[in-house]
């Protein structure tokens, strides 16, 4: 590592709680100690990006208290600091940290609930992507039908829980009516999340068209995509599925696969 990478590593331990011995003998005091201005710097660090995974995770933090979460975020942030420039991308193991995270081990449903609000986060922050031209499908040669490899919009997520995380969420925004209990056993959620029309949409999907969808968007086939889907439902519907996929303009661009 070069010298300043060794000095950015040293100042990231020293903000992150480690030994500010190293980096307190290269600030000049000028009227404040050093070890006092890392502490202002890191106080403001650690209340920045707890600030943010709050913004993030808000449904998460009303779940556990805020106190709660204050603990759960501050020892996330001194365990996974920032990697890059982008604070919109961060937060994105949020969700494997809490499956981790022993004093949330009572909580099973919780990295579920945090891994739909990082799919909502991203379907937010997606760049706008123009739907497929429907025609450009059609001209295809019927041949090369099996072999088609969709992109899907960028926004999308898909997302399978044991648990009704769907229902969670709905019933811990601000707008929710205050009978809205969830039974925890009453079922699990198969969903898409995207952006349509400026707005994030939540939409439960059979889970056979779940498979499906997200093959797709993993970059299989046509053909590898559905024999997934009837793999675990033999009444999927290629044709239909397809018909929605176009309607519901989730394709932004179709290529052809190598034979």
């Amino acid at each position: 590592m070069s010298a300043l990478g060794d000095l950015q590593a040293s100042f990231r331990d020293a903000i992150l709680g480690g030994d500010a011995g190293a980096v307190a003998r290269l600030i000049v005091p000028d009227g404040l100690s050093p070890e006092a201005r890392l502490q202002i710097y890191r106080h403001h660090v650690l209340d920045t990006l707890t600030a943010l995974l709050e913004s993030t995770f808000p449904v998460v933090r009303r779940l556990v208290d805020a106190r709660f979460f204050a603990y759960a975020a501050d020892t996330y942030v001194r365990q996974h600091p920032p990697c890059g420039p982008c604070l919109a991308e961060y937060g994105v193991t949020f969700s494997t940290f809490l499956s981790d995270f022993p004093p949330c081990r009572a909580h099973a449903y919780l990295p579920d609930i945090a891994r739909l609000e990082w799919a909502i986060h991203t379907a937010r922050h997606a760049d706008e992507a123009r739907p497929l031209d429907a025609a450009r499908l059609s001209s295809m040669p019927a041949e090369t039908l099996p072999r088609l490899v969709f992109r899907l919009d960028p926004s999308v997520s898909f997302l399978a829980s044991p648990w009704p995380i769907d229902r969670i969420w709905r019933a811990n925004q601000d707008d929710a009516r205050g009978d809205d209990a969830v039974e925890l056993d009453g079922g699990g959620a198969h969903l898409e999340i995207r952006t349509r029309h400026g707005e994030v949409v939540l939409r439960a999907l059979t889970a056979s068209r779940l498979a499906f969808r997200r093959a797709l968007g993993e970059g299989a086939t046509l053909e590898h995509a559905a024999q997934i889907a009837l793999a675990m439902d033999q009444g999927f519907d290629l044709t239909l599925e397809i018909h929605d996929l176009l309607r519901e303009e989730l394709p932004i661009d179709v290529t052809i696969a190598g034979p």
